[in-house]
């Protein structure tokens, strides 16, 4: 399926009905499932799955949920567009397309702050690495710096000229790093707000950033189908990872920082070796993949699978669970801090809590 060029559509398209939330943003296209649209040629419908061979009858894995019924937080009144756990797991936050970011009690699922000030959909959110400070980044083209304690705005980072997809703090705290719809990752001192640098290379959209635990890397997928690994450093470009086939809407590190994963709307994940580039496996879902995360163990992936969440063994690729219950496509995912609860938020406006053991 060929994806439409988006950055052919103008401000002045939004007279279609459906096609275009706000003529102020030209780059800003619906979700595919939304209410809003149903054109077809934006609309990514639900793939017939493609099986890889011998993958049809899976023995039973060795990762099972607890509670087939998960803990359900109806978190957002227009889309649950992101969630992230705190660092020590007690708080959860969640983001959504009417400009909210919502913290909750993870242990609970009761609703504790309400941060507002963005003038639109939130489509990133990630703790600092000592829980104290929550970035946010939106279509209104800005970067937000929350305290989690008091719920104030600590200050706003402004520079991209376009919608601001992902954030992602280092491990030590000090810097951000964000990317955008317009082709940039940018990165922010978190201390002052000052722009460190601009990292350009990407032939589209920016969609996901990520450092390396060690922190010395720093990697972002685009839709141009491929994911840059830079030094942290000095921006240099070390490494481009190519092989999807179409736009890459999610990469997480593996905990010891050895390989990448990465997810995609060519319906495949791949697992890449980052010191070599190399691709170390690949496995195919089968349906768009909007999301994928490292278990803190490193022994599991999760995908966020079109309508359903699925894990997989990092090591074999074997699928090991399918969690069903969502009614759209399920957009981010978070494993809390032990491993034992994995978070999901979706287009049909819900965040699950899927308690997993090994």
């Amino acid at each position: 399926m060929k994806r439409p060029n988006y950055r052919n559509l103008k401000a002045g398209i939004c007279l279609i009905p459906g096609l275009i939330l706000s003529c102020g943003w030209p780059d800003y296209v619906l979700p595919a499932t939304s209410p809003e649209t149903q054109i077809t040629a934006l609309n990514p419908h639900r793939l017939t799955p493609l099986m890889e061979e011998g993958e049809k009858n899976l023995p039973p894995g060795q990762i099972t949920a607890q509670n087939p019924t998960p803990q359900t937080i109806n978190a957002h009144s227009k889309w649950a567009l992101a969630v992230a756990f705190s660092r020590d797991g007690s708080v959860l936050a969640t983001s959504g397309g009417e400009g909210t970011i919502k913290l909750w009690s993870a242990s609970t699922g009761q609703i504790t702050r309400t941060l507002t000030g963005h003038q639109g959909a939130v489509y990133g959110i990630t703790f600092s690495p000592n829980g104290q400070i929550l970035a946010s980044g939106s279509t209104d083209r800005t970067i937000k710096l929350w305290s989690v304690s008091t719920g104030q705005l600590i200050r706003t980072l402004s520079g991209h000229d376009s919608a601001v997809w992902s954030v992602a703090f280092s491990p030590d705290g000090q810097t951000l790093a964000s990317g955008s719809w317009d082709d940039t990752v940018k990165v922010w001192t978190v201390a002052t707000g000052g722009l460190i640098r601009t990292l350009s290379g990407h032939q589209d959209f920016a969609r996901t950033v990520a450092f390396s635990p060690d922190g010395k890397t720093l990697a972002s997928s685009s839709d141009d189908g491929t994911i840059k690994v830079w030094s942290a450093a000095s921006g240099q470009l070390l490494r481009t990872l190519s092989g999807h086939q179409d736009l890459v809407r999610g990469i997480s590190w593996s905990p010891d920082g050895q390989t990448l994963v990465s997810g995609s709307h060519d319906t495949t994940v791949k697992i890449w070796s980052v010191s070599t580039g190399g691709l170390v496996r690949s496995f195919r879902p089968g349906e768009l993949v909007l999301a994928v995360a490292f278990s803190p163990d490193g022994e599991t992936i999760a995908t966020a699978t079109g309508f359903e969440v699925q894990l997989w063994s990092a090591t074999t690729g074997e699928r090991l669970s399918s969690f069903s219950g969502h009614n759209d496509y399920v957009r981010s995912l978070a494993f809390s801090p032990d491993g034992k609860t994995l978070a999901s938020s979706s287009y049909d406006n819900t965040i699950k809590l899927w308690s997993i053991s090994p």
